[in-house]
């Protein structure tokens, strides 16, 4: 039963952060074949790269030993102790990993610039949000990522582009956007328990099925009241920048590999 429970309140959390990130940008799927300075790019071909795979490895194996050295030293210690020795072995493993990929994710950051100006791409984006159109450029990427010289960087920067980006974490710090998450998660934490003490005397399936009901009408009842009002505000704040500025789509920024218009600042400042 409360196996079932857990799963549904993971579930919860995940709509959650859907609704507050897909939803609020209302990331689009690029499909305009008319536009011809918008480049994509397969960042998923590119971390297969051997360079990539290597320093994944290296880094997997510095945790896994980093990590019996933190268990062992955590074993008996008291609970602040604990706390601490779990956030220094978080920032040993950040600096590990910058350290690893850093000149990695330099290198490619390069290319993809090279590439990009030699195409005269004002943007590349994620290949994943793209359904068709624009101009694929992860295989002249790749090329320059394996040979023998390192690329070079282009002399120009990108010209001005059509598509925009927001900065999901620049939003989540709005005082309207943090009060609804609080207000959502701190009801969804009462209704998780509330829920877990009525399934745990439940004493048949149609009685655990009649909770779990109830539990997903009062969550998708208060993300209504709390969050939809939220996600609707932004998302009318994001369309009217876009027209605004003449931008034909506007992404979130994790979607941006290159380029791009960033509107963050004007998207705040309509929402404060």
């Amino acid at each position: 039963m409360m196996s079932m429970m857990n799963t549904l309140t993971r579930g919860r959390a995940a709509a959650l952060a859907f609704a507050l990130c897909a939803a609020v940008l209302a990331t689009p799927a690029i499909g305009a074949t008319d536009v011809t300075d918008i480049g994509s790019l397969d960042q998923a071909a590119l971390a297969a790269l051997p360079a990539f795979q290597a320093a994944n490895r290296q880094l997997n194996s510095y945790g896994a030993n980093l990590q019996k050295q933190y268990i062992r030293r955590a074993q008996h210690a008291s609970q602040p102790e604990q706390q601490r020795l779990a956030a220094e072995f978080q920032s040993r493993m950040g600096e590990k990993q910058r350290q690893l990929f850093g000149p990695l994710f330099g290198k490619a950051q390069v290319a993809i610039a090279s590439v990009a100006s030699s195409k005269s791409l004002s943007v590349v984006v994620d290949k994943r949000i793209v359904v068709f159109g624009g101009q694929d450029i992860t295989g002249s990427v790749r090329d320059l990522l394996t040979s023998v010289a390192d690329p070079v960087p282009p002399v120009s920067t990108p010209p001005p582009s059509k598509v925009g980006y927001v900065d999901q974490s620049a939003i989540d710090q709005l005082p309207k956007v943090k009060a609804a998450t609080a207000d959502f998660l701190k009801f969804k934490a009462d209704e998780d328990k509330a829920a877990g003490d009525k399934l745990k005397t439940a004493k048949t399936e149609a009685d655990r099925d009649a909770v779990l009901k109830d539990y997903r009408k009062a969550l998708d009842d208060k993300q209504n009241q709390t969050l939809k009002p939220v996600v609707d505000s932004t998302r009318g704040a994001i369309g009217d920048v876009a027209k605004a500025k003449g931008l034909i789509l506007v992404v979130d920024k994790g979607n941006i590999v290159f380029g791009g218009t960033d509107v963050t600042k004007d998207v705040t400042d309509k929402l404060k």
